[in-house]
């Protein structure tokens, strides 16, 4: 299994390719939720990929203070198989990533509220009421180091 962390600008465009066919066969397809998938915040984003034989199993990206949320935040988070832990781990590779690229204290994200238990046990806090992100129930969830 490879870990591969990189920078907008330094992405493939097979690599970038990839990574917008997964987010949008989950986030949009998969979920019948549509919305402007790939945004400005890319470009300023750490994209994470978990790979094996190529092939991408997970995946997250990391956003600097100041462009979502005032703190670093994580988004997009996908494990490609379920139940497999690709997802805590790929999170854990994320929150290490936030730390050592911008510093981080602090984390926060807008997790869909069926995963709260994942990151419930990566150390995350709810810190907010469930609300409605595109018709799916989410919740503001924070992680202090």
């Amino acid at each position: 299994m490879e870990l591969c962390i990189k920078r907008f600008d330094e992405l493939t465009v097979n690599e970038l390719f990839e990574i917008y066919k997964l987010r949008v066969s989950v986030f949009i397809v998969e979920q019948n939720c549509p919305y402007q998938e790939a945004d400005e915040f890319d470009r300023s984003a750490l994209h994470l990929t978990l790979r094996e034989n190529g092939k991408i199993l997970a995946y997250a990206r990391v956003l600097p203070a100041g462009t979502v949320f005032d703190e670093v935040s994580l988004g997009r988070v996908i494990a490609v198989e379920r139940r497999k832990g690709y997802g805590s781990l790929i999170v854990s590779e994320a929150l290490k990533a936030a730390r050592e690229y911008f510093g981080a204290e602090r984390v926060v994200i807008e997790a869909q509220t069926y995963a709260r238990g994942l990151y419930e046990k990566l150390g995350f806090v709810q810190i907010s009421d469930e609300f409605s992100e595109d018709g799916i129930p989410h919740i503001k969830m924070l992680k202090i180091f």
